[in-house]
Protein backbone atom coordinates (compact mmCIF):
# COMPACT_ATOMS: atom_id res chain seq x y z
CA UNK A 1 0.00 0.00 0.00
CA UNK A 2 1.30 3.33 -0.91
CA UNK A 3 1.05 5.06 2.42
CA UNK A 4 1.65 9.24 2.07
CA UNK A 5 2.64 11.21 5.51
CA UNK A 6 0.39 14.02 6.28
CA UNK A 7 -3.36 12.44 6.96
CA UNK A 8 -4.19 12.98 2.67
CA UNK A 9 -5.91 9.17 3.39
CA UNK A 10 -9.00 9.36 5.55
CA UNK A 11 -7.79 8.04 9.15
CA UNK A 12 -9.13 4.95 9.85
CA UNK A 13 -9.99 3.31 13.72
CA UNK A 14 -9.08 0.15 15.07
CA UNK A 15 -10.95 -1.76 17.31
CA UNK A 16 -10.35 -1.23 21.33
CA UNK A 17 -8.93 -4.04 22.16
CA UNK A 18 -10.43 -3.71 25.93
CA UNK A 19 -10.87 -7.27 26.87
CA UNK A 20 -7.35 -8.26 26.07
CA UNK A 21 -4.84 -9.19 29.10
CA UNK A 22 -2.46 -7.30 26.98
CA UNK A 23 -4.37 -4.34 27.18
CA UNK A 24 -3.74 -3.99 31.04
CA UNK A 25 -0.22 -5.08 30.81
CA UNK A 26 1.65 -2.75 32.92
CA UNK A 27 4.80 -2.62 30.98
CA UNK A 28 3.54 -3.83 27.33
CA UNK A 29 1.18 -0.33 28.22
CA UNK A 30 4.51 1.92 28.97
CA UNK A 31 6.28 0.42 26.25
CA UNK A 32 3.37 1.77 23.95
CA UNK A 33 3.04 5.24 25.78
CA UNK A 34 7.02 5.58 25.40
CA UNK A 35 6.51 4.55 21.73
CA UNK A 36 3.50 7.11 20.77
CA UNK A 37 4.83 9.93 22.82
CA UNK A 38 8.68 10.17 21.40
CA UNK A 39 6.45 10.64 17.78
CA UNK A 40 4.78 13.24 19.07
CA UNK A 41 7.79 15.09 20.65
CA UNK A 42 9.03 14.65 17.11
CA UNK A 43 6.18 16.36 15.74
CA UNK A 44 4.25 18.87 17.95
CA UNK A 45 1.92 19.97 15.50
CA UNK A 46 -0.68 19.17 18.48
CA UNK A 47 0.45 21.62 20.96
CA UNK A 48 -1.90 23.89 20.87
CA UNK A 49 -4.98 21.96 21.36
CA UNK A 50 -5.30 20.94 25.02
CA UNK A 51 -2.79 21.08 28.14
CA UNK A 52 -1.70 17.17 27.88
CA UNK A 53 0.69 17.86 24.30
CA UNK A 54 1.92 20.87 26.37
CA UNK A 55 2.59 18.86 29.61
CA UNK A 56 4.31 16.49 27.76
CA UNK A 57 6.57 19.05 26.01
CA UNK A 58 7.23 20.59 29.03
CA UNK A 59 8.92 17.48 30.82
CA UNK A 60 11.08 16.51 27.60
CA UNK A 61 12.55 20.29 27.45
CA UNK A 62 13.20 20.51 31.24
CA UNK A 63 14.75 16.90 31.54
CA UNK A 64 18.49 16.38 31.59
CA UNK A 65 18.42 14.90 27.89
CA UNK A 66 15.78 17.21 26.31
CA UNK A 67 14.48 14.42 24.79
CA UNK A 68 12.25 11.58 26.16
CA UNK A 69 14.28 9.34 27.95
CA UNK A 70 15.61 12.11 30.20
CA UNK A 71 11.73 11.61 31.70
CA UNK A 72 10.93 9.60 34.64
CA UNK A 73 7.87 7.37 33.60
CA UNK A 74 5.70 7.75 36.45
CA UNK A 75 5.64 11.18 35.11
CA UNK A 76 3.60 9.71 32.05
CA UNK A 77 0.63 9.77 34.13
CA UNK A 78 0.65 14.05 34.26
CA UNK A 79 -0.19 13.46 30.59
CA UNK A 80 -2.20 11.29 30.54
CA UNK A 81 -4.67 12.86 33.34
CA UNK A 82 -4.65 16.24 31.68
CA UNK A 83 -6.18 13.92 28.09
CA UNK A 84 -10.28 14.05 28.22
CA UNK A 85 -10.39 12.26 25.09
CA UNK A 86 -11.97 15.15 22.71
CA UNK A 87 -10.12 13.46 19.44
CA UNK A 88 -9.35 16.15 18.20
CA UNK A 89 -5.67 14.83 18.00
CA UNK A 90 -6.40 11.86 15.98
CA UNK A 91 -9.19 13.77 13.78
CA UNK A 92 -7.93 16.73 12.87
CA UNK A 93 -3.87 16.98 13.36
CA UNK A 94 -1.94 13.65 14.15
CA UNK A 95 -0.33 12.97 10.29
CA UNK A 96 0.90 9.64 11.58
CA UNK A 97 -3.17 8.14 12.69
CA UNK A 98 -4.09 4.23 10.86
CA UNK A 99 -3.84 3.81 7.69
CA UNK A 100 0.04 5.20 8.26
CA UNK A 101 2.06 2.57 9.59
CA UNK A 102 2.90 4.31 12.79
CA UNK A 103 -0.08 3.25 13.74
CA UNK A 104 -0.58 6.11 16.35
CA UNK A 105 -4.01 6.54 18.04
CA UNK A 106 -3.51 9.31 20.76
CA UNK A 107 -6.61 9.46 22.29
CA UNK A 108 -7.31 5.64 22.70
CA UNK A 109 -3.93 5.12 24.15
CA UNK A 110 -4.55 7.32 26.87
CA UNK A 111 -8.26 5.32 27.45
CA UNK A 112 -6.09 2.42 27.89
CA UNK A 113 -3.80 4.47 30.54
CA UNK A 114 -6.89 5.37 32.35
CA UNK A 115 -8.18 1.70 32.15
CA UNK A 116 -5.11 0.35 33.85
CA UNK A 117 -5.34 3.37 36.31
CA UNK A 118 -8.75 2.73 36.99
CA UNK A 119 -8.38 -1.19 37.76
CA UNK A 120 -5.60 0.27 40.56
CA UNK A 121 -8.49 2.35 41.89
CA UNK A 122 -10.55 5.72 41.73
CA UNK A 123 -11.27 8.21 43.77
CA UNK A 124 -14.57 8.57 45.43
CA UNK A 125 -14.94 12.20 43.28
CA UNK A 126 -14.69 10.62 40.23
CA UNK A 127 -16.79 7.49 40.83
CA UNK A 128 -19.50 10.00 42.07
CA UNK A 129 -19.46 12.56 39.47
CA UNK A 130 -19.34 9.83 36.49
CA UNK A 131 -22.53 7.91 38.08
CA UNK A 132 -24.78 10.48 36.32
CA UNK A 133 -28.13 8.28 36.61
CA UNK A 134 -27.87 7.62 40.06
CA UNK A 135 -26.84 11.54 41.02
CA UNK A 136 -29.43 12.83 38.63
CA UNK A 137 -32.05 10.25 40.16
CA UNK A 138 -31.34 11.69 43.85
CA UNK A 139 -30.91 15.28 42.87
CA UNK A 140 -34.33 15.89 40.90
CA UNK A 141 -36.67 14.46 43.59
CA UNK A 142 -38.80 17.43 44.56
CA UNK A 143 -37.29 18.28 47.94
CA UNK A 144 -33.96 17.03 46.98
CA UNK A 145 -33.93 19.20 44.37
CA UNK A 146 -34.33 22.38 45.74
CA UNK A 147 -31.75 21.87 48.50
CA UNK A 148 -28.98 20.44 46.18
CA UNK A 149 -29.33 23.68 44.00
CA UNK A 150 -29.63 25.85 47.03
CA UNK A 151 -26.39 24.40 48.44
CA UNK A 152 -24.53 24.19 45.30
CA UNK A 153 -24.98 28.16 45.27
CA UNK A 154 -23.95 28.53 48.32
CA UNK A 155 -19.94 29.62 48.63
CA UNK A 156 -19.81 27.77 52.01
CA UNK A 157 -21.21 25.07 50.92
CA UNK A 158 -18.72 25.08 47.80
CA UNK A 159 -15.87 25.18 50.07
CA UNK A 160 -16.53 22.37 51.75
CA UNK A 161 -17.45 20.51 48.58
CA UNK A 162 -14.00 21.75 47.19
CA UNK A 163 -12.43 20.22 50.22
CA UNK A 164 -14.17 17.21 50.89
CA UNK A 165 -14.60 15.92 47.10
CA UNK A 166 -12.45 17.90 45.42
CA UNK A 167 -14.93 19.99 42.92
CA UNK A 168 -13.86 23.04 42.27
CA UNK A 169 -16.06 25.98 44.29
CA UNK A 170 -15.54 28.49 41.43
CA UNK A 171 -17.20 25.97 38.73
CA UNK A 172 -20.96 27.40 37.81
CA UNK A 173 -22.36 23.82 38.21
CA UNK A 174 -25.93 23.12 36.40
CA UNK A 175 -29.13 23.14 38.30
CA UNK A 176 -30.93 19.70 38.85
CA UNK A 177 -34.53 20.53 37.42
CA UNK A 178 -38.13 18.71 39.00
CA UNK A 179 -40.08 17.50 37.24
CA UNK A 180 -37.57 15.83 34.82
CA UNK A 181 -37.69 15.32 30.71
CA UNK A 182 -39.37 12.12 30.34
CA UNK A 183 -42.29 12.61 33.39
CA UNK A 184 -43.97 15.41 31.37
CA UNK A 185 -42.38 14.50 27.76
CA UNK A 186 -45.44 14.44 25.05
CA UNK A 187 -43.97 13.13 21.93
CA UNK A 188 -46.55 13.03 19.11
CA UNK A 189 -46.26 9.61 16.94
CA UNK A 190 -49.76 9.74 15.23
CA UNK A 191 -48.71 11.83 11.85
CA UNK A 192 -47.94 9.81 8.70
CA UNK A 193 -44.22 8.56 8.66
CA UNK A 194 -43.08 10.09 5.55
CA UNK A 195 -39.03 8.84 4.82
CA UNK A 196 -36.61 10.57 2.52
CA UNK A 197 -33.60 9.56 1.00
CA UNK A 198 -31.12 10.61 3.69
CA UNK A 199 -32.73 10.06 6.81
CA UNK A 200 -36.00 7.97 8.17
CA UNK A 201 -39.48 9.87 8.63
CA UNK A 202 -40.00 9.03 12.31
CA UNK A 203 -37.60 9.67 15.37
CA UNK A 204 -37.05 7.71 18.88
CA UNK A 205 -35.48 10.59 21.61
CA UNK A 206 -33.18 9.10 23.29
CA UNK A 207 -33.05 12.19 26.20
CA UNK A 208 -29.54 11.91 28.01
CA UNK A 209 -28.82 12.40 31.73
CA UNK A 210 -28.35 16.26 30.95
CA UNK A 211 -31.93 16.62 29.62
CA UNK A 212 -33.41 14.46 31.37
CA UNK A 213 -32.14 15.87 35.18
CA UNK A 214 -30.60 19.38 34.02
CA UNK A 215 -32.51 20.84 30.77
CA UNK A 216 -35.43 19.40 30.20
CA UNK A 217 -36.60 22.74 28.22
CA UNK A 218 -34.52 21.13 25.30
CA UNK A 219 -35.78 17.89 25.08
CA UNK A 220 -39.37 19.58 25.43
CA UNK A 221 -37.85 22.08 22.29
CA UNK A 222 -36.63 19.25 20.44
CA UNK A 223 -40.09 17.87 20.51
CA UNK A 224 -41.88 20.94 19.57
CA UNK A 225 -39.80 20.67 16.42
CA UNK A 226 -40.53 17.76 15.26
CA UNK A 227 -43.73 17.90 15.99
CA UNK A 228 -44.54 21.15 13.73
CA UNK A 229 -42.45 19.39 10.99
CA UNK A 230 -45.28 16.30 11.19
CA UNK A 231 -41.98 14.07 12.37
CA UNK A 232 -43.97 11.30 14.51
CA UNK A 233 -41.67 10.45 17.46
CA UNK A 234 -41.49 8.56 20.40
CA UNK A 235 -39.12 8.21 23.36
CA UNK A 236 -36.77 5.63 24.16
CA UNK A 237 -39.20 3.07 26.46
CA UNK A 238 -36.56 2.98 29.03
CA UNK A 239 -33.11 4.65 28.96
CA UNK A 240 -29.77 4.62 31.21
CA UNK A 241 -26.59 6.78 30.87
CA UNK A 242 -25.22 6.30 27.79
CA UNK A 243 -21.49 5.57 29.31
CA UNK A 244 -19.49 8.30 28.44
CA UNK A 245 -18.54 9.49 31.77
CA UNK A 246 -17.44 6.08 32.53
CA UNK A 247 -15.32 5.58 29.11
CA UNK A 248 -13.86 8.64 29.83
CA UNK A 249 -12.56 7.48 33.86
CA UNK A 250 -11.41 4.33 32.23
CA UNK A 251 -14.43 2.08 33.99
CA UNK A 252 -14.43 0.22 30.50
CA UNK A 253 -16.77 -2.32 32.35
CA UNK A 254 -19.29 0.83 33.59
CA UNK A 255 -19.21 1.12 29.63
CA UNK A 256 -20.01 -2.08 29.31
CA UNK A 257 -23.32 -2.26 31.57
CA UNK A 258 -24.27 0.90 29.95
CA UNK A 259 -24.22 -0.31 26.20
CA UNK A 260 -26.09 -4.14 27.43
CA UNK A 261 -28.62 -1.98 29.51
CA UNK A 262 -29.05 0.51 26.34
CA UNK A 263 -28.47 -1.28 22.85
CA UNK A 264 -31.15 -3.49 23.00
CA UNK A 265 -34.21 -1.30 22.88
CA UNK A 266 -32.26 1.06 20.46
CA UNK A 267 -31.64 -1.83 18.40
CA UNK A 268 -35.02 -2.88 18.03
CA UNK A 269 -36.13 0.73 17.51
CA UNK A 270 -33.58 0.75 14.76
CA UNK A 271 -34.69 -1.96 13.14
CA UNK A 272 -38.63 -0.51 13.04
CA UNK A 273 -37.14 2.38 11.11
CA UNK A 274 -36.68 4.66 13.35
CA UNK A 275 -33.97 7.40 13.43
CA UNK A 276 -32.23 7.58 16.92
CA UNK A 277 -31.39 11.14 18.08
CA UNK A 278 -29.59 12.02 21.02
CA UNK A 279 -29.39 16.12 21.79
CA UNK A 280 -26.10 15.71 23.28
CA UNK A 281 -23.08 15.37 21.16
CA UNK A 282 -21.08 13.07 23.45
CA UNK A 283 -23.64 10.38 23.83
CA UNK A 284 -24.24 10.82 20.05
CA UNK A 285 -20.43 9.97 19.67
CA UNK A 286 -20.99 7.17 22.29
CA UNK A 287 -23.29 5.39 20.06
CA UNK A 288 -21.90 6.27 17.18
CA UNK A 289 -17.97 5.55 17.46
CA UNK A 290 -16.82 4.00 20.97
CA UNK A 291 -19.32 1.47 21.48
CA UNK A 292 -18.49 0.08 17.62
CA UNK A 293 -14.86 0.10 18.36
CA UNK A 294 -15.35 -1.84 22.05
CA UNK A 295 -17.94 -4.30 20.39
CA UNK A 296 -17.02 -4.30 16.77
CA UNK A 297 -18.68 -7.82 15.81
CA UNK A 298 -21.55 -6.88 17.89
CA UNK A 299 -24.92 -6.52 15.17
CA UNK A 300 -27.03 -4.64 17.62
CA UNK A 301 -24.13 -1.81 18.61
CA UNK A 302 -23.57 -1.62 14.60
CA UNK A 303 -27.83 -1.35 13.81
CA UNK A 304 -27.63 1.36 16.43
CA UNK A 305 -24.33 3.37 15.28
CA UNK A 306 -26.05 3.86 11.94
CA UNK A 307 -29.57 5.00 13.65
CA UNK A 308 -27.75 7.31 15.43
CA UNK A 309 -28.28 11.07 13.91
CA UNK A 310 -27.32 14.31 16.43
CA UNK A 311 -30.65 16.38 16.15
CA UNK A 312 -29.72 18.96 13.46
CA UNK A 313 -27.79 16.63 11.83
CA UNK A 314 -31.21 14.73 11.25
CA UNK A 315 -33.04 17.92 10.55
CA UNK A 316 -30.62 19.60 7.70
CA UNK A 317 -31.09 16.28 6.46
CA UNK A 318 -34.49 16.34 6.07
CA UNK A 319 -34.09 19.57 4.64
CA UNK A 320 -32.26 18.01 1.77
CA UNK A 321 -34.94 15.75 1.59
CA UNK A 322 -37.60 18.92 0.81
CA UNK A 323 -39.23 17.53 3.98
CA UNK A 324 -38.23 20.57 6.85
CA UNK A 325 -40.49 23.48 7.11
CA UNK A 326 -38.90 27.27 6.57
CA UNK A 327 -41.61 28.95 7.97
CA UNK A 328 -39.74 31.24 10.80
CA UNK A 329 -41.31 33.91 11.73
CA UNK A 330 -38.99 35.32 14.36
CA UNK A 331 -35.61 36.53 13.44
CA UNK A 332 -32.60 35.73 16.11
CA UNK A 333 -30.34 38.65 15.36
CA UNK A 334 -26.37 38.15 16.42
CA UNK A 335 -25.81 33.88 17.00
CA UNK A 336 -22.80 32.91 18.74
CA UNK A 337 -22.36 29.20 17.45
CA UNK A 338 -19.94 26.97 19.32
CA UNK A 339 -18.83 23.78 17.45
CA UNK A 340 -18.24 21.17 20.39
CA UNK A 341 -15.54 18.43 19.87
CA UNK A 342 -17.65 15.63 20.21
CA UNK A 343 -19.73 16.80 17.25
CA UNK A 344 -16.96 17.75 14.76
CA UNK A 345 -15.35 14.38 15.51
CA UNK A 346 -18.66 13.13 14.30
CA UNK A 347 -17.13 14.16 10.75
CA UNK A 348 -21.15 15.29 9.72
CA UNK A 349 -20.17 18.68 8.98
CA UNK A 350 -21.52 22.00 9.77
CA UNK A 351 -25.13 20.96 10.28
CA UNK A 352 -25.94 23.42 12.92
CA UNK A 353 -24.71 26.77 10.89
CA UNK A 354 -26.47 25.71 8.30
CA UNK A 355 -29.69 25.44 9.67
CA UNK A 356 -29.41 28.69 11.70
CA UNK A 357 -28.33 30.62 8.64
CA UNK A 358 -31.43 29.62 6.87
CA UNK A 359 -33.33 31.69 9.90
CA UNK A 360 -34.10 35.25 7.88
CA UNK A 361 -32.50 38.51 10.11
CA UNK A 362 -30.41 35.75 11.84
CA UNK A 363 -26.33 36.35 11.67
CA UNK A 364 -24.03 33.27 12.71
CA UNK A 365 -20.59 33.80 14.04
CA UNK A 366 -19.27 30.06 14.10
CA UNK A 367 -16.11 29.04 16.60
CA UNK A 368 -14.76 26.24 15.79
CA UNK A 369 -12.34 25.65 18.89
CA UNK A 370 -12.37 23.32 21.95
CA UNK A 371 -13.83 25.13 24.95
CA UNK A 372 -11.73 23.06 27.32
CA UNK A 373 -14.56 21.53 30.15
CA UNK A 374 -15.31 17.91 28.71
CA UNK A 375 -17.92 16.87 31.13
CA UNK A 376 -16.52 16.25 34.72
CA UNK A 377 -12.66 17.09 33.60
CA UNK A 378 -13.42 21.00 34.15
CA UNK A 379 -14.86 20.39 37.45
CA UNK A 380 -12.25 19.09 38.78
CA UNK A 381 -10.24 21.32 41.19
CA UNK A 382 -6.58 20.30 39.74
CA UNK A 383 -8.46 21.25 36.20
CA UNK A 384 -10.52 24.04 36.56
CA UNK A 385 -8.07 26.25 36.12
CA UNK A 386 -6.53 24.87 32.82
CA UNK A 387 -10.00 24.55 31.66
CA UNK A 388 -10.54 27.96 31.84
CA UNK A 389 -7.03 28.59 30.17
CA UNK A 390 -7.86 26.55 27.31
CA UNK A 391 -11.39 28.53 27.10
CA UNK A 392 -10.10 32.05 26.97
CA UNK A 393 -9.63 32.21 22.90
CA UNK A 394 -13.10 30.84 22.84
CA UNK A 395 -14.93 33.02 25.11
CA UNK A 396 -12.82 36.19 23.62
CA UNK A 397 -14.81 34.55 19.93
CA UNK A 398 -17.75 34.21 21.08
CA UNK A 399 -18.33 37.63 23.01
CA UNK A 400 -16.80 39.59 19.68
CA UNK A 401 -20.15 40.64 18.04
CA UNK A 402 -21.82 41.40 21.09
CA UNK A 403 -24.25 38.90 20.28
CA UNK A 404 -28.00 38.39 21.32
CA UNK A 405 -27.67 34.33 21.82
CA UNK A 406 -25.29 32.20 22.58
CA UNK A 407 -25.62 28.42 21.71
CA UNK A 408 -23.69 25.54 21.29
CA UNK A 409 -24.80 21.70 20.41
CA UNK A 410 -23.46 20.84 23.87
CA UNK A 411 -24.80 22.21 26.93
CA UNK A 412 -22.41 21.56 29.19
CA UNK A 413 -19.84 23.75 26.91
CA UNK A 414 -22.20 26.54 26.63
CA UNK A 415 -22.68 26.50 30.16
CA UNK A 416 -18.48 26.68 30.90
CA UNK A 417 -18.78 29.66 27.96
CA UNK A 418 -21.28 31.70 29.17
CA UNK A 419 -19.10 31.51 32.58
CA UNK A 420 -15.94 32.54 30.85
CA UNK A 421 -17.94 35.66 28.90
CA UNK A 422 -18.78 36.95 32.34
CA UNK A 423 -21.50 38.78 32.62
CA UNK A 424 -22.81 39.75 28.99
CA UNK A 425 -26.30 40.56 27.63
CA UNK A 426 -26.75 37.75 25.59
CA UNK A 427 -29.27 34.51 26.54
CA UNK A 428 -27.62 31.02 26.51
CA UNK A 429 -29.81 28.45 24.34
CA UNK A 430 -29.55 25.54 22.76
CA UNK A 431 -29.27 25.57 19.17
CA UNK A 432 -32.67 23.36 19.26
CA UNK A 433 -33.88 25.93 21.66
CA UNK A 434 -33.33 28.23 18.90
CA UNK A 435 -35.30 27.05 16.15
CA UNK A 436 -38.32 26.60 17.90
CA UNK A 437 -37.75 30.37 18.98
CA UNK A 438 -37.72 30.82 15.15
CA UNK A 439 -40.58 29.04 14.33
CA UNK A 440 -42.49 31.04 16.62
CA UNK A 441 -43.84 27.67 18.18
Amino acid sequence: MNVKEGSLQAPTRHALDWRSPDFYDEAKLFAELERVYDICHGCRRCVNLCTAFPTLFDLIDESATGELDGVEKRRYWEVVDRCYLCDMCYMSKCPYVPPHPWNVDFPHLQLRAKAFKFRKGAKLRDRLLSNTDAVGKLATIPIVSAAVNAFNKSAPARAVLEKTLGVHRERVLPEYRSPRFRSRAEPKADQPVVDGSRAPGKVALFSTCYVNYNEPGIGHDLLAVLAHNAIPAVLVESEACCGMPKLELGDLESAAAAKARNVPALAKLAREGYALVTPVPSCTLMFKQEFPLMFPEDVDVAAVAQAMFDPLEYLAARHRDGLLKTDFRNALGRVSYHIPCHLRVQNVGQKTRELLEMIPGTAVTTVERCAGHDGTWGVKVEYFEQSMKIGRPVFRQMAANEPQHVSSDCPIAARHIEQGMGVTESRRRHPISLLRLAYGI
